[in-house]
């Protein structure tokens, strides 16, 4: 584990070195998601302990990770943040436990809405 580490902090070490030009810590995980850190908000400290590394306010098991690279835009993936927004008529809708549901049927609560647009968290009030 002492080996992995010290390398890990080498390679962290090597890439701010030439993170000059990038706006971006992307992290990829083993399932192809991948998250973006903007640099400008990166603490002082990376925290890491024996199976999971935190850093800012995203925190990723080690054993998920596959590569970190720093990059010039945001390249998260997966579904955007909660927002209030207007419902159209093309919009696939899915609850919380990933069954379909129509305008009709959505109650207050927590929905995946997806549409030619991208796919976002909305909070049906």
């Amino acid at each position: 584990m002492k080996k992995i580490l010290c390398l890990f902090m080498a390679l962290v070490g090597a890439l701010t070195a030439q993170a000059a030009d990038y706006s971006y810590l992307t992290f990829e995980t083993t399932d192809g998601v991948k998250t973006s850190v903007d640099v400008s908000s990166l603490p002082v400290t990376i925290n890491m302990d024996n199976s999971t590394l935190t850093i800012g306010s995203q925190t990723f098991a080690l054993a998920d990770l596959s590569k970190m690279y720093f990059s010039t835009q945001s390249e998260t993936t997966g579904i955007e943040e909660i927002s209030s927004a207007t419902i159209d008529d093309d919009a696939v809708i899915y609850d919380l436990y990933g069954r379909k549901v129509t305008k009709a049927q959505m109650r207050r609560g927590i929905y995946v809405m997806k549409t030619k647009l991208g796919t976002r968290k909305v909070n049906v009030r």
